[in-house]
């Protein structure tokens, strides 16, 4: 039994939330997102919130009603908030740098890495080694940070590399004479 499932999703005043041919749409001040809704959950649009229950008594219906309760509940916050991700990169010579729509990182191979950023998402750098990735979906800010992450992965010896503020770097000692 979801615990998390039983709770309402409270619309704030300015969002909208409607369904529609099997899709989900919430509308705010930050965009339009949409959501493909599982046929084994249904879904109850009030004016003061969103209930998420299960359709019938299966296996499947009572696993994915936590997880459409919060995917629901990421359109919500995702319209009035935003998502954000932070990335720390920590090397000597390792920077980045946005222009435009790209990012570009010198990551100490021979080639800079340029990284286009989709037009729904906005990148900034506030320093050279401090990256910034904010957005409406989750999904994409996650995607893209991912992608960003997967140039250089934090090395353990010396802790070189891109790494999410706040994650812990398991350091392994060098070697010993």
């Amino acid at each position: 039994m979801s615990r998390i499932g039983k709770k309402a999703i409270p619309v704030p005043a300015g969002v909208t939330a409607t369904i529609d041919g099997g899709v989900m749409s919430v509308k705010g001040p930050k965009g339009l997102l949409t959501l493909k809704l599982s046929d084994d959950i249904s879904y109850d649009v009030q004016a003061d919130g969103i209930a998420v229950t299960p359709a019938n008594d299966t296996r499947r219906a009572r696993a994915f009603w936590g997880m459409q309760r919060t995917l629901v509940q990421n359109l919500v916050t995702g319209v009035t908030d935003g998502f954000t991700k932070k990335l720390l990169i920590t090397g000597v010579g390792y920077r980045a740098n946005v222009t435009g729509k790209k990012l570009k990182l010198q990551l100490g191979y021979s080639h800079d890495v340029d990284i286009v950023v989709p037009d729904d998402l906005d990148v900034k750098t506030p320093d050279n080694t401090t990256v910034e990735i904010s957005g409406a979906d989750k999904q994409k800010v996650g995607q893209l940070a991912a992608e960003i992450r997967r140039w250089r992965k934090p090395e353990p010896y010396k802790g070189k590399g891109i790494k999410y503020a706040g994650e812990f770097i398991f350091r392994k000692e060098g070697k010993k004479k």
